[in-house]
């Protein structure tokens, strides 16, 4: 049952405000919809509070019940707290903005599009799922598999911490983001990365023209078996093992570790401790002030 609502004739909106709901589908198929300081909670646990809705508004409100926005159209999340236990919370849904938001559930985001992410406080693993253009601000998130398998991403001022980030993505481009997670960017193909810094092993495996520019990178064997891989004034730090088995041209700053096998391309670095030229099909170059 709806509870008691008011009618905004003259934009035609309905309006909720200061109520709390909690029983199944309790919006179901709603249109031009404003929710201000609910809350979505209560003994009846009901889920998919807002599930096939549009041109929905929701601000200041509370959500601990599962699935509450799928295959939404137009919709505006501002100042509201989803908890551990709203999981799964935006699935399938378009036209998604979600501003100065908790979002604290499992599989928050997954499988939307046009999505604009500002200010949030993001702790939910396998975040970002199959999302088909995002746009991400001034956040901070927690999260394993963050943004797999997505498409046409804009981070800027983005931190991250967690494994197995940015996986199989493609299209896009990240901007003065702080990213501490392993394994990130395997398979990635078509992102650049500027004025940011990745600390993490095993960066960036198997991805196809990745630029890094003006990047810190950090953390055992980067950037293997890459193709079309670019480093543009980057520095590197406590990286061994670098290059293995990429197409690579790179130009870096300071020391790096060890160099190993580029298959091709040419590497001008100030300072290398090691350079390892074993297999005869590394044909890459390397061009150090310093070795050793």
């Amino acid at each position: 049952m709806l509870k008691n609502r008011t009618k905004d004739k003259q934009n035609n909106v309905t309006q909720y405000q200061n109520q709390q709901f909690d029983e199944e589908r309790a919006l179901y198929g709603s249109r031009d919809v404003e929710v201000t300081s609910c809350r979505f909670d209560g003994p009846a646990d009901g889920e998919s509070a807002f599930k096939e809705c549009r041109n929905v508004t929701v601000r200041d409100s509370y959500f601990n019940l599962r699935y509450p926005f799928w295959h939404d159209e137009h919709l505006d999340i501002a100042g509201c707290e989803l908890t551990p236990l709203c999981r799964a919370a935006l699935w399938y849904s378009t036209d998604v903005r979600i501003a100065d938001t908790k979002m604290h559930g499992i599989k928050a985001l997954r499988e939307c599009a046009d999505v604009t992410i500002e200010g949030c406080d993001i702790i939910s693993p396998e975040f970002g799922w199959s999302v088909r253009g995002a746009k991400m601000k001034d956040t901070s998130a927690e999260s394993e598999y963050f943004m797999l398998r997505s498409d046409h991403l804009v981070f800027d001022r983005v931190t991250l911490k967690g494994k197995y980030s940015f996986q199989y993505i493609t299209d896009s481009t990240f901007t003065n983001c702080t990213f501490d997670t392993k394994d990130a960017f395997w398979h990635a193909k078509n992102v650049v990365v500027k004025d940011s810094v990745i600390k993490g092993e095993y960066l960036a495996w198997y991805c196809e023209n990745v630029t890094f520019e003006n990047c810190t990178i950090i953390g055992t064997q980067p950037l293997c078996y890459c193709k079309g891989l670019k480093l543009k004034g980057c520095r590197m730090e406590g990286t061994d093992l670098t290059f293995e088995k990429s197409d690579v041209e790179a130009e870096v700053k300071g020391h790096v570790d060890s160099i190993k096998n580029p298959h091709s391309g040419v590497i001008r670095v100030e300072s290398v401790g090691e350079i390892i030229m074993d297999d005869p099909e590394a044909e890459g170059q390397v061009l150090a002030e310093k070795v050793g």
